[in-house]
């Protein structure tokens, strides 16, 4: 007899950090359902860096969701009257989304409710990080809390669990063992300010600590700039 299927619904922003999370739920059995979201963000070429990423790993699905953050801006990634910052900022930084991971985190917990996965896969660091509050695991345990209170599953005696494999670990050791399961770096965006072909501006927050990750890791780094 063979053992059931194990799922995961698997946040995918195209990046770096979330492609790395996608390969090593893979990795560990899962199949894996790939959930991506469309929020109004300055740079929409991730998408398709997320389409590219789940088709090479094998995702059992991939879903894109539209949703509006734009209309209530507050983020340089929302609002194109915010410049995106080029040098390093004191604080949470003005490229912070409101709530974006409470918001991204609820609809993956609807997913896995109607295909019973019990395990949701988020790429947050709290290590080589830009410091949003919602990447910290603090928030992480009381998000999974919540989960099990809300949820049918949850009350029903299903533990839902929040993966977040990458929360511990440097840029480097990031890429390090995400080179080790074959992913394919050159198909991810992380710049915030990504160009229409996905180059990135090698000036942004993200770009900086991916640029710097590549290189203490000893890997080359195959982003592409302007």
């Amino acid at each position: 007899m063979t053992s059931a299927v194990k799922k995961a619904v698997v946040l995918l922003s195209g990046g770096l950090d979330s492609a790395t999370a996608l390969a090593m739920a893979k990795d560990q059995g899962f199949e894996c359902y790939v959930l991506s979201f469309d929020y109004g963000q300055r740079s929409v070429t991730e998408l398709n860096a997320a389409r590219k990423v789940a088709a090479q790993m094998g995702a059992k699905e991939h879903r894109v969701v539209r949703l509006h953050l734009e209309d209530f801006g507050g983020s340089a990634l929302t609002d194109h009257s915010i410049d995106v910052p080029e040098g390093e900022e004191e604080g949470i930084p003005v490229t912070y989304v409101p709530a974006r991971n409470t918001v991204f985190l609820s609809l993956a917990l609807g997913w896995a409710e109607v295909l019973d996965a019990h395990h949701i896969f988020i790429g947050v660091n709290a290590v080589d990080y830009s410091g949003y509050p919602d990447c910290r695991p603090e928030y992480i345990a009381a998000f999974e809390a919540m989960a099990n209170l809300a949820t049918k599953a949850g009350v029903t005696g299903t533990k839902l669990t929040l993966e977040t494999p990458l929360i511990d670990l440097t840029k480097a050791e990031i890429i390090q063992q995400g080179t080790a399961l074959g992913v394919d770096y050159g198909l991810t965006v992380s710049c915030y300010q990504a160009d229409g072909d996905g180059r990135a501006c090698g000036q942004c927050d993200s770009c900086r600590l991916r640029a710097k990750g590549f290189v203490d890791a000893g890997v080359a780094d195959p982003t592409r700039y302007v």
